[in-house]
């Protein structure tokens, strides 16, 4: 049976493997922002209280998750995550030919290799960050790792290549049947606007070496 503090600490966790806040997590959800505070877990009483099955549900959803890997994440003893092996390119190289398909899947030789915690995706692989466009969120020398196989949702940190072989990193902040739009993370740098045909491909980071 799980414990109150396993189904907390499973909420938190999940929301860290998505890069969020407990706060983040439930606006993704589209729950209230508050729902999963710490304030909230204990009653004025003192008495427990426990998230409901429509709010585990939907961030399940929103995370793109199973009921299976949620309960996973409620295993107390601390382990070292399982480690894969990825392979890495730079920015600069991304943008050229033969690294991807048409799906945004890596392909051909010329990569290297690096270990990386297991995020159960085969065709996952890590790019390294070049420059300060995408500051303050990604650094110069971070490294991402990219998941082509995964859906995007609007809100999403992704990697987008357009047609003309220019890669970047960005937050999707819409995607119609006919334009995408993807916000910049440094307000410097302005957001970007496609037309759908412009874009080759968009994959969704999922892990970040920060």
């Amino acid at each position: 049976m799980l414990s109150h503090s396993q189904i907390w600490m499973a909420i938190d966790r999940l929301a860290e493997q998505c890069q969020l806040s407990s706060s983040g997590l439930a606006r993704r959800a589209g729950l209230d922002p508050t729902t999963f505070n710490k304030s909230k877990r204990i009653g004025p009483d003192g008495r427990k209280r426990w998230p409901s099955t429509e709010s585990l549900a939907k961030i399940l959803d929103a995370a793109d998750t199973s009921l299976d890997d949620f309960f996973d994440l409620t295993n107390e003893r601390k382990q070292e995550p399982p480690q894969i092996r990825v392979p890495l390119i730079g920015f600069a190289q991304a943008g050229g030919g033969g690294y991807f398909d048409d799906g945004g899947f890596p392909l051909g030789g010329g990569w290297e290799e690096v270990d990386f915690p297991d995020i159960r995706d085969e065709n996952a692989y890590a790019l390294e960050i070049t420059g300060d466009s995408m500051l303050p969120v990604y650094r110069d020398g971070d490294i991402i790792i990219v998941s082509p196989a995964g859906g995007v949702r609007r809100g999403d940190r992704v990697v987008a290549k357009t047609t003309k072989g220019e890669v970047m990193a960005k937050l999707l902040a819409r995607k119609t049947a006919t334009m995408v739009v993807l916000a910049s993370f440094n307000p410097e740098h302005e957001d970007r606007v496609f037309e759908l045909d412009e874009i080759d491909w968009i994959a969704r980071i999922v892990w970040a070496s920060q």
